[in-house]
C-alpha cells in the first residue's frame, strides 16, 4: 500500500484548491469535529478538514443533521482549528441559518468566520438559496456549495437515495452547479450522485467538485471521518464508504484490556504511581 504524505507544508487556500484542479492533483478531504482529530488529519497531510453538521450523527447521537445550532457548529469550528497548520478548514452552515432571509444568512456566516477563525462555509442547495449565497460572497466569505444528496432536506426527500437519477433533477442540478460557480463559489460537494453526471459537472465548471458518493470522476473526494475510520456504531455502511481502519474494535479491545487490569489489580503497577 502506497502512503501519500504533503510535501508541501505550506497552508491549503482556496486559490490551491483550483490549482490542484488545473493540475489534475486530486484533493483529500475529511470531516473532523474536536481538536485531537483535526491535529492528527493534518499532520497526516490532508488537504481540507469539514467541520460538517454530521457532527449532530457521530458526535450528538441525532438521526438528522437538523438539530445542529449556530452555537454548537462555532464551538466545534474553534476545537478544529486549534489544531490545524496546513488544512484549509470549511464550517457546515447549520440548518435554519440561511434558507429563508439572506439578512441572517449573512448574520450567521460572520459570526462563524469571526469567532472560529475557519477558512471559508459551506451551504446545502442550488438557485434556491442564491440570494443568500450572493449577500454572503459580497462579503468577502469564500463559499463551498453542496448539491445533491442535501441532508439537510432530508425530510423533504423521504430517503437516503441516490439522487438526479431522472433527466429533470440531473439538468438542475448541472444549472445548479453552474449558478453557484457563476455567483462565486469557490468549490461544490456533490453527494450520492451518478458518477457519470458528477463527472459532467466537473467537465462543465472550473472550480473543484469534490465527491461523496458521486464516483471517481470528481476532482476530489470527502467521507465522515468516523466512517472511514471503522468508529461507526450504528452498522451503517453506504457503498461509497472505504474502511480504512477497525477502530471501534481496537477501542473497544484496549478499554477491556484496561477494565481487567483494574479489576485484577494489575493496574496502575508500582512504576505508574507516586
Amino acid at each position: 500500500m502506497s502512503v501519500h504524505t504533503a510535501e508541501d507544508s505550506r497552508k491549503v487556500t482556496t486559490h490551491r484548491l483550483f490549482e490542484m484542479k488545473r493540475r489534475g492533483e486530486k484533493i483529500a478531504m475529511l470531516t473532523a469535529y474536536d481538536y485531537t482529530m483535526a491535529s492528527i488529519l493534518d499532520r497526516a497531510g490532508i488537504d481540507v478538514l469539514l467541520v460538517g453538521d454530521s457532527a449532530s450523527n457521530v458526535m450528538a447521537g441525532n438521526v438528522t443533521t437538523l438539530p445542529m445550532t449556530l452555537d454548537q457548529m462555532i464551538y466545534h469550528g474553534v476545537s478544529v482549528m486549534r489544531g490545524v497548520k496546513r488544512a484549509l478548514v470549511v464550517v457546515d452552515m447549520p440548518f435554519g441559518t440561511y434558507q429563508g432571509n439572506s439578512k441572517e444568512a449573512y448574520s450567521a456566516a460572520v459570526r462563524i468566520m469571526k469567532e472560529t477563525g475557519a477558512d471559508c462555509i459551506k451551504l446545502e442547495g442550488g438557485e434556491e438559496i442564491l440570494e443568500s449565497v450572493v449577500r454572503i460572497l459580497k462579503a468577502g466569505i469564500p463559499i463551498m456549495g453542496h448539491l445533491g444528496l442535501t441532508p439537510q432536506s432530508i425530510n423533504k426527500f423521504g430517503t437516503y437515495a441516490v439522487r438526479a437519477k431522472e433527466e429533470a433533477e440531473a439538468k438542475k442540478l448541472l444549472s445548479d452547479a453552474v449558478l453557484l460557480e457563476q455567483a462565486g463559489c469557490f468549490a461544490i460537494v456533490l453527494e450520492k450522485i451518478p458518477a457519470k453526471l458528477a463527472g459532467e459537472v466537473a467537465r462543465t465548471v472550473k472550480i473543484p467538485i469534490i465527491s461523496i458518493g458521486a464516483g471517481g470522476e470528481a476532482d476530489g473526494q470527502v467521507l465522515v471521518v468516523h466512517d472511514m475510520l471503522g468508529m461507526n456504531t450504528t452498522g451503517f455502511s453506504p457503498r461509497f464508504v472505504r474502511q480504512y481502519a477497525d477502530v471501534k474494535s481496537i477501542i473497544g479491545d484496549a478499554v477491556q484490556h484496561y477494565v481487567a487490569d483494574v479489576k485484577s489489580r494489575n493496574f496502575p503497577n508500582e512504576k505508574e504511581q507516586y
